[in-house]
């Protein structure tokens, strides 16, 4: 399944929350499904609201099916809670740092501009959106990337408040990885367990 490209706000309406990752978009009054149907009250099944939990994380963090599934077989083997661990993994990924640590408006414009070099890990230019961030790692942009207008206006106004495990230098325009996020750090309501629950009768 490759990753999604189109209406942002339509999806955020079908899943029923706002995904900052995805979309600086708010609900608005039309926080409803999209349709004709829309504002009709529906009984969602179990399957349904596992579903939902599921394609949160895939919209939000902007992967594909494949990518999602093998981030979760990862997070079923390690030690720690496997939803703790599977929401550690995505919240790792570079091109999230990025937008968490508000060099770009979302998350799909970050992985934009990890996609072009514009982002340097640890002084090195990378353009792969994926690479796992750790402890001590310091990400920056390029001299480039700074003078990029969506870069510049999302660095003078962050769609988020920058969380407590990254550390910004507003001199030197970077940030630093201080510690691992933790489960609830996730900046948009997700029940994780439904994730779980929905992988371990499919994989």
């Amino acid at each position: 399944m490759s990753r999604y490209t189109g209406p942002r706000l339509k999806v955020m309406r079908a899943l029923g929350t706002e995904l900052p990752g995805l979309s600086r978009k708010a609900l608005g009054e039309r926080n409803y499904p999209p349709g004709q149907h829309g504002q009709k009250p529906k009984r969602k099944s179990g399957f349904g609201v596992q579903l939902i939990e599921k394609q949160k994380l895939r919209f939000n963090y902007g992967l594909t099916e494949s990518q999602i599934q093998r981030l979760f077989r990862e997070a079923k083997r390690a030690k720690e809670p496997t939803g703790e661990k599977l929401l550690e993994l995505l919240e790792r990924r570079l091109d999230n740092f990025v937008f968490r640590a508000g060099f770009a408006p979302t998350a799909v414009a970050a992985r934009q501009l990890v996609r072009h070099k514009h982002v340097l890990l640890n002084g090195r230019a990378v353009n792969i959106p994926s690479i796992r961030v750790r402890a001590g790692d310091r990400i920056a942009l390029t001299d480039t990337g700074r003078k990029i207008p969506m870069a510049a206006e999302s660095l003078a106004e962050p769609a988020l408040a920058r969380p407590e495990w990254l550390n910004f230098d507003e001199a030197g325009c970077a940030a630093t990885v201080t510690r691992m996020p933790a489960a609830d750090e996730v900046p948009f309501p997700i029940e994780v367990q439904h994730v779980v629950e929905y992988y371990a009768v499919r994989l």
